[in-house]
């Protein structure tokens, strides 16, 4: 940033002027050889990946007067973090000397041969202090070209190319099992610079791409972000028709902020502008980690000094400034990455699994709810097969006063269930609504005791609005009869034999007469996060009952042993909870398919494959 003053009195504080007599030692620009482990490539199919961001380093590379040991330091943290983080990349967001003089590149240059050895991927650009700010990138050779122009990036792994004038660049890395591309761009662009990033886009256009760039957010003395009239241009340019570009990274200015803006196709972009050049030692080397989880949907974010942070004893300032905790530094992003890159990167939808598979030993009854037409209602007269061919099916009964629509098709799908559909339940109570599954009469199933232990396995999304306080106590799966109808008078003998039921906080709750004690068994899990797909199951051992969610076993399982499940007589219910022995909650939401196993199954048996 070229704000004289503000220059003018970090050097006369003494706060450049320390890094000159230590700039004069020996050795400095050289980083002691990392571990061999960082020869190692990156893990390109884990979910969780990091790219490290190194913000304006200009005052420490200004004449005779800087000091490279904080951006050393924090090369080197990348080099020996590399492994054991999946560091994929680093990028220089700019300004990585003060005048852009020969000798300023030569010291940062030296610095950054420590990641050429490792043939470490990495992008630079050039910032106003790099070059004459005054011009674009038509300005022909300078020494910034000199040291970090295209030559140097021949040998790095993720290199792919550059504008003919040398000063915008492109990279593309793999991680978490796609390919990702990062450009790097100008000061100034020229008309031409944002022609050539808008072909690279254009080549391709799978790619998901964060933009890096010397200038774009700035933001006012309380952190508020904006756009800088610069940075208007480059969205009304470039970004904001770019649907790849997720992410933008900027420096030039400061305070640190962030903003997040929604393009011409409706999407998220989030903004970013980092830059401590204005506080301690220049900014002491401070790194940025982008730490991506694509499983999880998140990128978490760390700033801090691996110089600062790497010294025995701080001072009181060096302590403030050795790892920035506010929320512009120190947060995290949500995003589901296959939903924003759905509009140039679908996820293909991969093929229903065959049933058969499916048919584990001991496999009771298998239900699709496959064949309909989404939005449709399901037919008084459907029966949804049994797919074991055992005769356990299912017909559709309808609670009293309730529509056609209270069950009907849907084209929705957990992405790890075996089918390609489900059934939408619109319960509710108060008054009561809805529609339900039953087995049929003659289904062997309402016989079972499953006294060798059993698995009741289902795919299920409860909608943002399950917790309105007119959905709880539905059922997912449960027996008609009730526990009295089984000889049972422990409890409460009117509740259901057994019930696989969500709450109205959204816990999912197991309970159930079991054929060994006169009272309820009871499992309890915690709140399912709405409108997202879960498999959840119960497990019973022939002995204990474990819930489990997505495959991983909960905490608040019964104390005592259930053995098997009593019979009250009658059939089973998907969709519905019972009391008295009567249809007493249906299920709000979706149920994508549904399994019952004479066994307990191991989390790896389960349908999520």
């Amino acid at each position: 940033m070229t704000d004289s003053s503000r220059r003018n009195f970090l050097r006369g504080a003494g706060i450049l002027g320390a890094g000159a007599a230590v700039s004069a030692l020996p050795g400095l620009n050289g980083i002691a050889a990392a571990d061999p482990s960082v020869a190692r490539r990156p893990d390109g199919d884990s979910p969780r990946f990091t790219i490290a961001v190194m913000p304006d380093t200009q005052y420490l590379f200004d004449e005779d007067r800087g000091d490279s040991t904080p951006v050393d330091a924090s090369l080197s943290y990348v080099l020996r973090h590399a492994h054991d983080d999946n560091v994929v990349f680093l990028a220089h967001l700019g300004d990585l000397t003060q005048n852009g003089q020969a000798r300023e590149f030569a010291g940062i240059s030296r610095s950054f041969q420590a990641l050429d050895r490792f043939r470490f991927p990495y992008s630079t650009l050039a910032g106003n202090h790099d070059i004459d700010g005054s011009t674009d990138d038509q300005r022909g050779r300078t020494p910034y070209l000199d040291a970090f122009g295209p030559q140097r990036q021949r040998n790095s792994p993720t290199f792919r190319g550059s504008s003919k004038d040398g000063y915008n660049t492109y990279h593309v890395f793999r991680a978490a099992g796609r390919e990702w591309l990062v450009l790097a761009m100008d000061w100034r662009p020229s008309a031409g610079g944002f022609a050539w990033a808008k072909q690279v886009l254009a080549q391709h256009p799978r790619m998901p791409a964060i933009l890096t760039i010397h200038e774009l957010v700035n933001s006012d003395e309380q952190g508020k972000a904006f756009l800088s009239d610069f940075g208007q241009q480059v969205w009304d340019q470039f970004v904001n028709e770019s649907d790849q570009i997720f992410l933008t990274l900027n420096g030039h200015y400061w305070p640190p902020s962030r903003l997040v803006k929604r393009n011409a196709a409706g999407h998220d972009v989030h903004l970013h502008l980092t830059n401590y050049q204005d506080r301690y030692y220049g900014g002491s080397g401070m790194i940025r980690l982008y730490q991506f989880d694509v499983a999880r949907g998140v990128i978490d974010v760390r700033t801090f000094s691996p110089w600062l942070d790497g010294k025995r004893d701080l001072t009181e300032l060096e302590r403030i400034e050795a790892e920035r905790s506010t929320d512009v530094d120190y947060f995290s992003i949500d995003i589901d990455f296959d939903k924003r890159f759905a509009g140039f990167a679908p996820v293909p939808v991969p093929p229903a699994r065959p049933v058969k598979p499916q048919l584990v030993p001991g496999t009771v009854a298998y239900w699709r709810f496959e064949g309909g037409r989404a939005g449709s209602p399901v037919p008084d007269n459907a029966v949804i097969k049994d797919l074991t061919g055992r005769g356990n099916d299912l017909r559709r009964m309808t609670v009293s006063g309730s529509g056609p629509t209270a069950l009907t098709y849907s084209a929705d799908f957990a992405s790890r269930q075996p089918s390609r559909a489900s059934l939408r339940f619109d319960g509710a109570r108060n008054p009561g609504r809805g529609a339900y599954l039953q087995t049929v009469d003659s289904a062997p199933m309402n016989s079972l005791t499953f006294q060798r232990g059993y698995t009741v396995e289902a795919f299920v999304r409860l909608p943002e609005d399950f917790r309105d306080g007119t959905h709880g106590w539905c059922g997912i799966f449960a027996r008609l009869g009730n526990g009295g109808a089984a000889g049972k008078s422990g409890d409460d003998p009117n509740e259901s034999a057994a019930t696989f039921s969500v709450s109205d906080g959204a816990e999912l709750q197991w309970a159930v007469f079991p054929l060994n004690q006169n009272g309820i068994s009871t499992n309890w899990g915690h709140e399912l996060p709405l409108a997202k797909w879960w498999h959840v199951a119960v497990v019973n051992d022939g002995w204990r009952s474990t819930l489990y969610v997505d495959g991983c076993p909960l905490l608040r399982n019964p104390k005592t042993p259930a053995i098997g499940l009593a019979n009250p007589g009658g059939g089973w219910l998907i969709g519905a909870s019972s009391y008295r022995g009567k249809v007493e909650r249906s299920f709000y939401g979706e149920i994508g398919e549904a399994r019952v196993v004479d066994r307990a199954l191991a989390p790896r048996e389960f349908l999520l494959g």
